[in-house]
């Protein structure tokens, strides 16, 4: 019997971000689950390298990489939705753990196990959790920080709300202060200046 668990996957590109609000470029699931899957191997090195991790830097960007994985079932449910209040999170998570528990379902059976901690996220560890966590608000930044530098001022609200988020971040994760000071400014430049850099 065939598999549907790669269909699925393949529609990560048709699934916009940031639906509500006007992009001067637009998004989808799967270039922003590329971009938290690098970020989140990054953070991981970093806390290995510099602050004593022993944390599996790999297996870490393999759970970025399928953290939206839910929402090519139901869709990306934008955060003012999504948060609205307390009762509707809950239900919204209800909903997320479905899906993740649907696509696992769709691989063969031998295969399960092995995605059974990547996909569903209730069965990731805390500590990989938190990191996968830390690169998604990072990415969101940058994203924030783009729109902004090309005169979009939809975001000006985005990225006050991330930049609180990012500082608790930094107090809490050296890694995540090592990535910002080590390489968000140059994710910020024109490609000429990035050229000479």
């Amino acid at each position: 019997m065939q598999s549907s668990f790669l269909a699925w996957m393949f529609r990560m590109p048709l699934i916009k971000r940031w639906s509500l609000m006007f992009c001067v470029k637009p998004e989808n699931i799967a270039e922003h689950s590329h971009q938290v899957a690098i970020v989140a191997h990054l953070l991981a090195v970093i806390k290995n390298k510099k602050f004593n991790g022993t944390v599996n830097a790999d297996k870490i960007s393999t759970i970025a990489m399928y953290h939206e994985a839910s929402e090519t079932r139901y869709g990306d449910i934008v955060n003012p939705t999504k948060y609205a209040n307390k009762e509707i999170a809950r239900e919204f998570k209800k909903i997320e753990l479905l899906a993740e528990k649907e696509c696992l379902a769709s691989l063969p059976v031998e295969l399960q196990e092995v995605f059974n901690d990547i996909i569903v996220q209730d069965n990731v560890s805390d500590e990989y959790k938190a990191i996968v966590k830390a690169a998604d608000i990072i990415v969101a930044y940058i994203k924030a920080l783009d729109e902004i530098n090309h005169k979009n001022p939809e975001f000006d609200h985005v990225e006050e709300r991330l930049s609180i988020k990012i500082s608790q971040l930094k107090e809490t994760m050296p890694e995540v202060k090592y990535f910002i000071d080590t390489f968000m400014e140059a994710c910020l430049v024109t490609v000429d200046k990035l050229s000479k850099a």
